[in-house]
Formats: C-alpha cells, sequence, structure tokens
C-alpha cells in the first residue's frame, strides 16, 4: 500500500507558476510510475505528466509539454510537478496516483491503483 498526499495547489493569473508536490508514504521502498492526473468540471480525466521514480524517465501530455516538468526527491519520497505558462484550461483538480510498471504514457492512459485525494488549481485570464 502506499499512501500519496498532493499539496500546492492556489490560485495564479494566467501566465503564472505553481509547484506541486506529491508525497508518498507506505510502501516506498520500491520504485513506482508516479503520474500526475488533472480533471475540470463537467470534463473527462486528463493525464498530464509520469515519471519512473527508479530511473527518472519522464512523459507529458501534448497538451503540457514545453510548460510543465516533472522532478523527484527519493530521499524525500516526493514528486513534483512545475507547472508554467499557466492558461485558464489548465484550471482543474490535480491527483498524484501511483503504480507499478509499465510507465510513460500507458500510465496516463490508465487507471493507478494509489491515488491521492486531490488539489485545486485555478488559473483566471
Amino acid at each position: 500500500q502506499v499512501q500519496l498526499v498532493e499539496s500546492g495547489g492556489g490560485s495564479v493569473q494566467a501566465g503564472g507558476s505553481l509547484k506541486l508536490s506529491c508525497g508518498a508514504s507506505g510502501h516506498t521502498d520500491r520504485s513506482y510510475c508516479m503520474g500526475w492526473f488533472r480533471q475540470a468540471p463537467g470534463k473527462e480525466r486528463e493525464g498530464v505528466a509520469s515519471i519512473y521514480t527508479g530511473a527518472g524517465y519522464s512523459y507529458f501530455a501534448d497538451s503540457v509539454k514545453g510548460r510543465f516538468t516533472i522532478s523527484q526527491d527519493n530521499a524525500k519520497n516526493t514528486v513534483y510537478l512545475q507547472m508554467n505558462s499557466l492558461q485558464p484550461e489548465d484550471s482543474a483538480i490535480y491527483y498524484c496516483a501511483a503504480d507499478g510498471l509499465p510507465c510513460g504514457q500507458r500510465l496516463l492512459l490508465s487507471r493507478p491503483d494509489y491515488w491521492g485525494q486531490g488539489t485545486q488549481v485555478t488559473v483566471s485570464s
């Protein structure tokens, strides 16, 4: 079992930045594929970024490529999502998720086993 807790959401104006954190606890003595998903009201859930904690390999959805980066601090069992050049369409609840392999795009197209509670990101124009 892995427990995930997100933090760092908030409100920002278009063009601004936010950094989300996802802290993991529980069975963290192995590598996981960690991902960030988002869901806006009335829209389907979208996988935006993933990273394999064992090797640091990352993947980004086209909608955020070049604007978002994902990183990890294995000593802190934490994964970060740095979001730059935010736009109103980025507004959503952002969820951290974790699962075993496969990683990359395949995680973002699946439903991982472990989820955080979500953190709200609101971007105003």
